[in-house]
C-alpha cells in the first residue's frame, strides 16, 4: 500500500551550486499524488511533479522544472523519500535548489525518521516488467537495467587518483530502509581538487566547502576521514537511486551503472519508463490534495 508522511518537517541550508540559502518543507500528501514540489516563493507556479518527465537539466545535478520553475539538486532527497517509502509528498522550497545540507542523504532520513511514515488505502503504483535488457552509453560510461526478480543498484567508478581509484557498491530496496539508513545515506558528495576552480568559473558549486562535501588530490583527501572506505562510489549510488526514483516506484530490475552520470541516469530512466508503462497513473495533485485536506483536516 501506498505510504506519506505522519507530519511535516523543515530543514535549512545552502545550495551546493547556487549558493543561496534555502528553506524545505515536506509534508503529507493523498494516495496517488506522488512526490511533488512547490516553489513556495514563485506564489504563481504550477507544482513540479518528480517525474522523469519534467526533468530539464542534468549537469552535475538532476534539475526539475514545469513551465518557468525550477528546483535543482533533487536526488538526495528523493532518494531518502522513495528508499523509506514514502510514496506521495508535498516538498515546498522557497528557492531553486534543495540544500546540501552536509552532502549526503542522512539529514533528510533522520527527519523522515522523526516526522515517522504513515500507510494510505490505495495500492502501491506499479509498472510492466522489464523483458529485454536496455543500455545507455558515453565512452567507456554506461547504464544498464536487467530484468530481475526484485529491484537491485549496483555502481562503480574509475579515477586515476590512488584514493579513489576502482569501487563497487550494490544496494537492494529489499534489503530495508534500515540498510539504507545506515550504507548508503550517510555517503558524502565528493569532487576533485584540481576541478573547483574551473567549475566556479562556470558558476557551479559556489555553495561547496570543505564542511559538505570530500574533496579529493593527488596526495590524497583534504577532509578526511571517510565514513566507508568506498564512500564516493557509495554516493554515486544514492543519486542513481535518486534519479530513478522519477519513475515512480522502483522496478523489478538491476541497475548497474559505471563510470556513469546523471545525464546517464535519465536517459536509461526515460527508456525504462517507455519501456515498462505504468499500470496505475498517478492521479492530478491538485485535485487528490483538495479531497485530502476536506477529509482528513491536514493543513499543508
Amino acid at each position: 500500500m501506498q505510504q506519506t508522511l505522519a507530519t511535516a518537517f523543515e530543514r535549512s541550508g545552502v545550495g551546493l551550486h547556487s549558493g543561496q540559502p534555502v528553506r524545505v518543507r515536506v509534508c503529507p500528501a493523498p494516495p496517488n499524488a506522488g512526490r511533488y514540489w512547490v516553489r513556495t516563493d514563485l506564489p504563481e507556479a504550477m507544482p513540479i511533479a518528480a517525474t522523469i518527465d519534467r526533468v530539464t537539466q542534468t549537469q552535475l545535478s538532476t534539475e526539475l522544472g514545469q513551465g518557468a520553475a525550477r528546483v535543482r539538486t533533487v536526488e538526495h532527497l528523493l532518494a531518502a523519500l522513495s528508499s523509506l517509502g514514502v510514496d506521495n509528498a508535498r516538498i515546498e522550497v522557497d528557492g531553486p535548489e534543495v540544500p546540501l545540507l552536509e552532502g549526503s542523504a542522512l539529514g533528510w532520513v533522520e527527519a523522515i525518521q522523526s516526522a515517522q511514515i504513515a500507510p494510505q488505502p490505495a495500492p502501491r503504483r506499479t509498472r510492466l516488467p522489464l523483458s529485454t535488457p536496455l543500455h545507455v552509453q558515453a565512452g567507456d560510461s554506461f547504464v544498464s537495467a536487467f530484468p530481475a526478480r526484485q529491484p537491485r543498484f549496483t555502481c562503480g567508478i574509475d579515477f586515476d587518483l590512488p584514493a579513489i581509484g576502482n569501487q563497487w557498491h550494490s544496494w537492494s530496496p529489499a534489503d530495508g530502509p534500515e540498510q539504507f539508513a545506515t550504507e548508503i545515506a550517510p555517503a558524502r558528495t565528493f569532487g576533485l581538487a584540481d576541478q573547483i576552480e574551473q567549475l566556479r568559473q562556470q558558476g557551479l558549486i559556489r555553495g561547496g566547502s570543505l564542511d559538505n562535501a570530500l574533496v579529493c588530490g593527488p596526495q590524497g583527501w583534504l577532509n578526511p576521514p571517510l565514513r566507508f572506505a568506498n564512500e564516493p562510489a557509495r554516493h554515486k549510488l544514492l543519486d542513481l537511486v535518486g534519479d530513478m526514483s522519477l519513475l515512480g516506484t522502483f522496478l523489478s530490475v538491476h541497475v548497474i551503472a559505471y563510470k556513469a552520470s546523471h545525464t546517464l541516469h535519465v536517459q536509461l530512466a526515460q527508456q525504462l519508463a517507455q519501456a515498462c508503462p505504468d499500470l496505475k497513473p498517478s492521479g492530478d495533485f491538485r485535485d487528490s490534495e483538495k479531497t485530502f485536506l476536506e477529509t482528513s483536516g491536514k493543513a499543508v
